[in-house]
């Protein structure tokens, strides 16, 4: 069974991420690459960037010994669906010496997976959207949100952006001095911190700043609130309660209120020391108070565990999962 080695991937918008690990857990290597997210980029560079990931990670294996293998990867029903991208992926495949079977699964999946091995429970995820999933057998079953910036994605960082700039307007239409809060987005998005003689000027200046580049950038803005929080400014800390609550009630639409599966906690928001990672999962505990909470940690090792879950040798998963998925920091 030492023999026998697993390769995974954890592939966002901005990096991928690769391991080679073999069945008792050590590390055989890593790979990274740029974004490989084929709706965000197009199959072709998405596929390039996870060959380029798969070759760092097997670069001192034999690939005869790889076995199996898992891709985590945002949008994965839409490359189930596109014969082409899929086979500019199974080319990246190959073209990394690699002739075992892969699978692709949401990253959703992957993340839970990197937080538990339990095969029921629910994950969280907030970065720049968010999204709450059920996963029934290590498979997503349920999702609530992840509805994009338009229709959803409450209490994410398009989230906290965005409405962090509709109080600050909601001030200066009002004719109050903005806050702290307010005078960092004003340093942010006009250079200045000055509010003009005819506040009106300043408000259409800054629906200017923001109309004028992608709305999903106002989640740029989310570190400012975030880092407000920590120095306690009132409207940040309001944000922040406010953007737990409605990550928590998403997590509701399809957690029944009885459960005590694991829920796992993931996305830039709440894998880091936040304000708002400490008010979601004091909130997930007081609603789900016997269940067991844990943060996402390496999808990459993730993928490669729900690859090996498949190999006939593999007779006891969440054992494996103890040698192979560290646990977060």
């Amino acid at each position: 069974m030492s023999d026998t080695v697993v390769v995974g991937l954890d592939v966002g918008g901005t990096s991928t991420r690769a391991a080679a690990l073999t069945l008792t857990g050590q590390r055989l290597g890593t790979g990274r690459a740029g974004g490989g997210n084929p709706t965000s980029h197009g199959a072709e560079r998405a596929a390039a960037e996870i060959g380029a990931a798969l070759r760092g990670a097997v670069a001192d294996v034999d690939p005869a010994r790889v076995r199996a293998g898992a891709i985590g990867l945002a949008g994965a029903g839409r490359l189930h669906a596109d014969p082409d991208g899929r086979a500019a992926f199974d080319r990246a495949w190959r073209d990394a010496g690699l002739r075992c079977p892969y699978a692709v699964h949401g990253d959703a999946l992957v993340a839970y997976a990197s937080g538990t091995a339990s095969p029921d429970g629910t994950v969280l995820i907030a970065g720049t959207g968010a999204i709450a999933a059920q996963v029934r057998d290590l498979r997503l079953d349920r999702a609530a949100d992840g509805h994009g910036w338009l229709l959803g994605d409450a209490g994410s960082g398009f989230w906290l952006g965005r409405e962090a700039v509709r109080r600050l307007l909601a001030d200066l239409d009002q004719g109050r001095q903005p806050g702290a809060l307010g005078t960092r987005l004003l340093t942010e998005l006009l250079g200045s911190d000055r509010v003009a003689a005819r506040p009106r000027d300043t408000v259409d200046a800054l629906v200017q700043a923001v109309t004028c580049r992608a709305p999903v950038e106002l989640a740029r803005l989310a570190p400012l609130v975030v880092a407000a929080a920590v120095d306690a400014e009132p409207v940040a800390v309001g944000l922040i309660g406010a953007a737990a609550g409605h990550l928590a009630d998403s997590a509701a639409r399809i957690r029944p209120a009885d459960a005590v599966e694991p829920v796992v906690v993931g996305g830039g928001l709440l894998t880091a020391d936040t304000p708002l990672a400490t008010a979601v999962c004091a909130e997930l505990a007081r609603r789900w108070p016997g269940a067991p909470l844990s943060t996402a940690g390496d999808g990459a090792a993730a993928a490669a565990w729900l690859a090996a879950r498949d190999l006939p040798e593999v007779t006891d998963p969440a054992a494996l999962h103890a040698l192979l998925v560290p646990p977060a920091a």
